[in-house]
C-alpha cells in the first residue's frame, strides 16, 4: 500500500477524509443513529443495535472515538457510550461549509 501523503493536504482536507472515513461503515451509521435515537449513554444496547459481535461492535466503537465523535465513560464493568455534542458540532459545520461550496456552482456539468 502506498504512503498517502497527507502533508500535501490542508488540515481541514486531512481532517475532512478522517471523519468520512471513520463515518464509511454502516455499522458505525447504526451505531451513531443509536446513540442520537436514546440521547443518553449506551452500555450493552449497541451490540444488538448492530446485530454483530460484541468485539466487531467494540472496533467500531473505537474508530469512533478516535475522531471524537463518541465519548465513553466507564461505569462499573461496562463502558457508556454518548454523542460528543462539542465535537458533533465542529464536523457538522466543517461538513456544511464542504458541501456550502456548491451552492454557486451552475449547471455546467460536462
Amino acid at each position: 500500500m502506498g504512503i498517502s501523503k497527507i502533508e500535501l493536504f490542508t488540515k481541514q482536507q486531512n481532517e475532512i477524509a478522517a471523519i468520512a472515513k471513520a463515518l464509511s461503515h454502516p455499522a458505525r451509521i447504526a451505531i451513531i443513529q443509536a446513540l442520537l435515537k436514546k440521547n443518553s449513554c449506551v452500555c450493552g444496547d449497541l451490540v444488538e443495535e448492530t446485530g454483530l459481535a460484541q468485539s466487531t461492535t467494540s472496533q467500531h466503537l473505537k474508530e469512533l472515538r478516535n475522531v471524537g465523535i463518541i465519548q465513553g465513560t466507564v461505569e462499573g464493568v461496562n463502558v457508556c457510550y454518548c454523542i460528543d455534542l462539542k465535537t458533533w458540532a465542529k464536523y457538522s459545520d466543517l461538513f456544511a461549509k464542504f458541501f456550502a461550496a456548491t451552492s454557486d456552482l451552475k449547471d455546467q456539468c460536462c
